[in-house]
């Protein structure tokens, strides 16, 4: 079964929540509320999410302080965050909002299918990234797993024949999706596509490096963040 991934709602008006679970509920993934900036904190402290839609006037702890909070933390700094505002006090309101953080603003009322396609982008690429997490864990049992083993050698022919087509399918599907982000002008997207692009070619060269006739790896490279 394919996990679903997870996305933090944040708003002090339940009808606003209300209104972001219909518009993003044809993306078929988890759903979770937050009615304030720190039961939105309390929830990532336990819990990882694709993406968090981040309403900024809000009582006590605002959308700016939360965002805060939330890129101090290097558990949660990663996670895109979309700014929701139900006003607009032109350049200078939206460039405090990239500044705290954000991948993206969106003035209220928004388009549905606008949202739910911005929405949709993070969730594919936090699902890339799961997969690439799930590639360099079972690498790094092989790796650990015990070389000079024959054990290791009959593992090393079949599962590394496994493990690269597995690979192979998720560097496809992040090259398709790094090009439509590009073509549709995705901005801060497109730097996060980038990113998992260059964890994939560490994870292909490390896994290259295992095949028969290569010399043996003695780490599995580290990609810079």
């Amino acid at each position: 079964m394919v996990q679903k991934a997870k996305i933090l709602l944040v708003d002090d008006r339940p009808e606003n929540l209300l209104a972001l679970e219909a518009i993003l509920s044809a993306l078929d993934q988890t759903l979770v509320r937050a009615s304030s900036g720190e039961e939105a904190l309390k929830a990532l402290l336990t819990e990882d999410f694709a993406v968090i839609l981040l309403d900024v006037q809000m009582p006590g702890m605002d959308g700016f302080e939360t965002a805060a909070h939330i890129k101090r933390r290097e558990r949660t700094r990663d996670i895109p965050i979309i700014f929701l505002t139900a006003i607009n006090h032109g350049p200078h309101h939206t460039f405090r909002g990239y500044a705290a953080g954000a991948v993206d603003y969106i003035s209220k009322p928004f388009d549905p299918w606008v949202l739910r396609a911005k929405v949709s982008v993070f969730v594919e690429l936090h699902m890339k990234n799961m997969q690439l997490r799930e590639q360099a864990a079972l690498l790094r049992r092989e790796l650990e797993g015990g070389q000079a083993t024959a054990d290791s050698e009959r593992g090393a022919g079949g599962l590394l024949p496994e493990l690269s087509a597995r690979l192979a399918a998720v560097e496809e599907q992040a090259e398709v999706l790094t090009k439509e982000l590009a073509e549709s002008g995705g901005g801060p997207a497109v730097s996060t596509a980038a990113h998992l692009e260059r964890k994939l070619s560490g994870l292909r060269r490390a896994l290259d490096a295992l095949q028969p006739g290569a010399a043996e790896p003695k780490s599995v490279e580290s990609q810079p963040g």
